[in-house]
């Protein structure tokens, strides 16, 4: 990952190879880049609208080889989101431009800082690994960040925080990229293993063998036709005393076929981002252990494949629950919640303070917002409107989705207490409604399905996973951090 530093010097004063300068709608950059800018500016080649660039040769005016003008959008103070997009665009065109070293202005303090930091690195993200051809590394290195001197130490936490956060979206990238033949339930199981050498938290991984035992009747069921086993994950953050902990759950099917409910093949490649909640969740724990937050965290990942067989669950099937509750199987495709089942049920013996689980969970979501938004649900308002502004906060947005008893009343069973799906009428919301049956304490649901993977390139986000919601995570439990402080 490119190298972040902070810079208190004059933009002006700065040698480089490539500054750049975010530039807002009629407005010029201040100081002597502003004699730099003004031929492209009154010449029209730049207005400064969000996202355009204009790449300037100094001449000698500045101390910089070259100035970059980054737009900005409309006349006022750029949002934190306004400056992500403008990082990526700034870091994207460094890169391209050859410069092993740029820097950027940045007007503002630790917030503005991050945002900036944040973007740039996530812009410079890319998943080659298995290209022939790729790259031997991005030729950015380094990238000054130039603040006012007065506000410097405000700047290297927002740094600091920028660093962590998009290392989290990075590794949640990572994993949902991964190919299933490389993503199994045991490899996410090493990450983790991982994660827990390098910050010091508890770890226990259960196979199959003890998944049983538990009683993870969900999971079981699901891996059970599949040659790599599943995996049940608690990752363990102990930073905040005896207070009760903020449990994270995340669904890892790391490949769905959709079992014996086997889906239409036309873009079955992409069910690889099945289990992108739980390589969110993983992506957290990684910024939670490097910030070291004062916070008592666990993580949950349960993970399986979900393929047919002669072994696999059926249609018709009927599960028990370790909390006695019993469901019938209508579809062998609504199999993400009959894991997170178990995660929520498990959940209970942390005593936790909060639980959220995102999840992949169902093409409904996507319907209802598009690729723009998660749906949001649950059962604790305050919870509710705790994760909804951090997302806010950092650009994964989450929108409320209400859960009536009316949805409880469409999964009832005919056999069993409840069914694990209620046909297409309100699909997400009778997800939602699954769930809340295995939950007693305050919990939120993130169905992530319309925005864990893009298809296009854009502004900070790279075709592929996009890490979702990986960042919101984090500032959820700084935010956390900060009230128990």
């Amino acid at each position: 990952m490119v190298e972040i530093r902070i810079n208190t010097a004059a933009p002006e004063e700065v040698p480089t190879p490539l500054l750049a300068v975010g530039v807002r709608a009629g407005a010029s950059p201040p100081g002597r880049l502003a004699e730099v800018a003004a031929p492209a500016i009154s010449g029209g080649d730049f207005s400064g609208r969000e996202g355009e660039t204009a790449l300037l040769y100094a001449g000698g005016a500045i101390a910089a080889q070259r100035l970059l003008l980054v737009g900005l959008g409309e006349d006022g103070p750029p949002s934190p989101e306004a400056l992500r997009k403008a990082a990526a665009a700034a870091a994207r065109r460094a890169r391209s431009s050859g410069a092993r070293e740029a820097a950027l202005v940045v007007e503002g303090g630790g917030e503005e800082v991050r945002a900036a930091a944040e973007g740039a690195l996530l812009g410079l993200y890319r998943f080659s690994r298995y290209k022939s051809n790729r790259e031997a590394g991005d030729a950015l290195e380094k990238l000054e960040l130039l603040v006012d001197g007065a506000r410097e130490e405000e700047a290297r936490g927002g740094a600091r925080v920028g660093r962590a956060a998009a290392a989290a979206a990075a590794l949640a990238r990572d994993l949902a990229n991964e190919p299933s033949n490389t993503a199994t339930p045991e490899y996410l199981a090493e990450r983790a293993r991982e994660i827990a050498r390098r910050h010091g938290m508890g770890c226990t991984v259960l196979d199959r063998e003890g998944i049983g035992e538990e009683g993870l009747a969900g999971l079981a069921a699901v891996g059970r036709a599949a040659q790599n086993e599943p995996r049940f994950i608690a990752l363990e953050h102990r930073r905040g005393g005896e207070a009760p902990p903020v449990v994270l759950v995340g669904k890892a099917v790391t490949f769905d076929s959709g079992g014996i409910s086997l889906k239409p093949s036309s873009g079955m490649e992409d069910m690889k981002f099945d289990m992108s909640g739980g390589a969110a969740v993983l992506g957290a724990m990684e910024a939670v252990g490097a910030l070291e937050l004062p916070l008592n965290v666990v993580a949950l990942v349960p993970a399986t494949e979900n393929l047919p067989g002669g072994r696999a669950f059926k249609p018709g099937d009927v599960l028990r629950f370790r909390s006695g509750k019993t469901t019938e199987i209508v579809s062998t495709d609504a199999e993400g919640r009959l894991i997170l089942a178990d995660a929520l049920s498990y959940a209970r013996r942390y005593n936790p303070a909060a639980v959220v689980d995102c999840a992949t969970l169902t093409g409904a979501c996507v319907v209802a917002l598009g690729h723009h938004a998660s749906g949001l649900m649950g059962n604790d308002e305050r919870l509710i409107s705790e994760v909804r502004a951090a997302g806010e906060a950092v650009g994964e947005r989450a929108w409320p989705m209400p859960l009536f008893e009316e949805y409880t009343e469409q999964i009832k069973g005919d056999v069993a207490d409840i069914k694990n799906s209620g046909g297409r009428p309100a699909g997400a919301l009778t997800a939602g409604a699954f769930l809340k049956e295995f939950v007693d304490y305050p919990w939120a649901h993130l169905d992530i399905a319309g925005t864990a993977y893009t298809k296009k390139d854009g502004g900070y986000r790279t075709k592929g996973a996009t890490g979702v919601p990986a960042r919101l995570l984090v500032e959820f439990l700084i935010r956390r951090a900060e009230e128990a402080a």
